[in-house]
Order: C-alpha cells, then structure tokens, then sequence
C-alpha cells in the first residue's frame, strides 16, 4: 500500500493498493517527515500494520491476514508524551490523558494500527496514527490516514492484511534512476 499527496488538496491523499487507487484523507498538517504530538499531520515513512480492531454491531471484521478483536468499551490509547504509556494501548478508566477506542461517530468502526513511533517510542513523536474511517466529506483527520467506509467494505480483505504501508511526500511513483555502463577503452 502506498499513500502519496492529492494533487488539488493537501489534506487529501491517493492509496494505491493492488492496482487501485482511491481517494484517502490525510491531517489536518498535511504530509510531514517531522511528525509532532498535536501538530495534525500524517507521517512520512514505511510502517508495518500490526493489528484490526473493530465494532462488532457495525461491521464484521471479515478478510486479511490481521490479528484482530472487536473494540471494547475500556479500550484506549494514551496520547500523553509525558506518559510512560505514551502511544500505548491501555484500558479504560485510565490516569493519563488517552483518547477512546469506541466511538460513536463511527471513524473507528475499523482501525488498523501501525508502528509509527513504536520501536522505539519516542515521547513527542506523534502517537495514535492508525488507519480509520473518513468522515463523511473526506475532512482532515488529526493525523491519521482515513478511507470511506464503502472503501473499507469493498475491500477489507486487501486492507487488512498484514503488509507494510508507504506514506510518501512524492505525488508521483518514484522510478528507478536508468544507470548506464560504459564500456572501457583500452589505452592502446
């Protein structure tokens, strides 16, 4: 899976998967090879999905080679950098500031987590970027890259399986640079 800027927003991205290409929304901050807590933008870089949550009464959670589970009431995810449970799951009711995992305006009836700054967790670095459910509108997410339910059901299968993520700043696809070999003259 790749995710590369729209060409006419930068809140909106492009994900290529198997050949297909829809459309995708990114931060509020854009695109940025420097993510920070609360600056709103999606991360540059190659992550690994770990795992799917999901909600049980609205989706299946059917497809793909993911561990998963259905969200509970008391899932979480700590948010705090000056937690030591920084960019963690943790259980609910919970001391320190964390944001809930079941919610009820449906953007994460589907979450697929990734390693953005898991090894190691680096306080500051930005912490709960998933892949989620957009709003309807396509409207910025706080950092997270998001697709439209009917994407999700269409093809949860290929989006749920265990494969890296590629979240790059390039609209375009990087080619492979042509490298030429010129023969050798002899001297004589």
């Amino acid at each position: 899976m790749v995710v590369r800027p729209h060409p006419r927003s930068p809140t909106l991205g492009l994900l290529a998967v198997d050949g297909r290409v829809m459309t995708c929304a990114l931060g509020k901050g854009g695109l940025s090879a420097r993510k920070r807590e609360g600056d709103g933008a999606t991360p540059i870089g190659r992550f690994h999905t770990l795992a799917l949550i999901y909600r049980r009464e609205r989706t299946d959670g059917a497809g793909g080679t993911l561990p998963r589970r259905p969200v509970r009431a008391d899932d979480g995810w700590a948010d705090d950098p000056a937690s030591g449970l920084y960019n963690r799951h943790v259980w609910l009711p919970c001391p320190v500031p964390h944001e809930r995992l079941m919610r009820d305006d449906g953007l994460y009836d589907v979450v697929v987590m990734i390693d953005h700054n898991t090894r190691p967790r680096v306080r500051g670095l930005g912490s709960a970027v998933f892949l989620h459910c957009a709003r309807e509108g396509m409207t910025p997410t706080a950092g997270c890259v998001a697709l439209p339910p009917d994407v999700w059901r269409r093809l949860g299968g290929t989006l749920l399986s265990a494969r890296p993520i590629v979240i790059a700043a390039s609209p375009r696809p990087v080619r492979k640079r042509r490298t030429f070999r010129h023969k050798r003259r002899s001297a004589i």
